[in-house]
């Protein structure tokens, strides 16, 4: 116990070396009582908060303290940690520059709930962005931005956002899914490497009533008689498409027909036989 106040004293009034020194102590009393040194600087305190095993009441204390949250660098670096508690992480967010919330959603094992705030902190900001910034973000953003910007429309966008390796199916549906996508979206995706190829991303385009005819009309034959019957059905897609949906029906009917008709003919030795 002695020890434990004697390097708590010390912590409260050292500098320099032994300061540093006592930046990695293990007593959680030693490292609060370094928060209280007035000779503890911004990189000192980010050299703490970089410590991965520190203890959560170390963070909490430092979040409590908004003196010591007036600096960004130690803002960041106690959002950052891992073992920040959920709630004050939540709070920090909305402090966090732009690029600094796009690598905190790509951080691996980041809690779905921080994930999804970061997520929509950034999708609340799009607006305001300058369109450079936004290219940079359709590089390296995640799924729910990257979607948001794909949906967005932007001519010098779409084509960066689809090649985004955080893209995903779902984004790219879901932006599919708005009959108001401007038609530049449409048609970039129906020509992309990945995309285009993507069989549900083929029977969502095959819905836009942006996507252009010679480009539906490709895939019709890639898909099954049971969403082409689906597609068919009133209401989905125009009357003039549905008649192309149908015959395509019909031509695969009569072709699974042929054969079976083959097979119920007799050849000319069984005709003999008959005779």
């Amino acid at each position: 116990m002695a020890g434990t106040d004697k390097n708590r004293d010390r912590a409260l009034l050292a500098s320099g070396d032994e300061l540093a020194a006592l930046l990695h102590h293990a007593d959680a009393e030693v490292l609060v009582a370094l928060l209280d040194n007035p000779a503890l600087e911004e990189t000192q305190l980010c050299m703490l908060l970089e410590r991965k095993n520190l203890p959560a009441e170390i963070l909490e204390e430092v979040a409590r303290r908004k003196p010591l949250l007036k600096n960004y660098r130690v803002k960041r670096a106690l959002a950052f940690h891992p073992r920040t508690p959920r709630l004050v992480t939540l709070r920090l967010l909305r402090d966090l520059y732009l690029m600094d919330l796009v690598q905190l959603t790509l951080l691996p094992g980041i809690p779905t709930e921080l994930k999804r705030n970061a997520e929509d902190q950034l999708v609340s900001r799009l607006p305001q962005l300058p369109l450079g910034q936004k290219i940079t973000l359709a590089r390296r953003g995640p799924a729910r931005l990257a979607g948001a910007l794909l949906a967005e429309g932007h001519a010098q966008i779409v084509t960066i956002v689809l090649d985004n390796a955080y893209l995903t199916e779902a984004q790219v549906l879901r932006a599919l899914s708005r009959e108001k996508l401007p038609p530049v979206v449409v048609r970039a995706i129906s020509q992309h490497r990945k995309w285009s190829i993507t069989y549900n991303v083929r029977l969502a385009l095959v819905r836009h009533p942006s996507s252009p005819l010679a480009t539906v009309l490709a895939y019709l034959p890639e898909l099954t008689v049971s969403d082409l019957r689906e597609l068919a059905s009133p209401g989905i897609v125009s009357e003039s498409l549905r008649k192309y949906l149908e015959a395509e029906v019909q031509r695969r009917i009569r072709a699974r027909e042929k054969p079976a008709r083959k097979a119920d003919t007799p050849g000319p030795a069984a005709a003999s036989n008959q005779d």
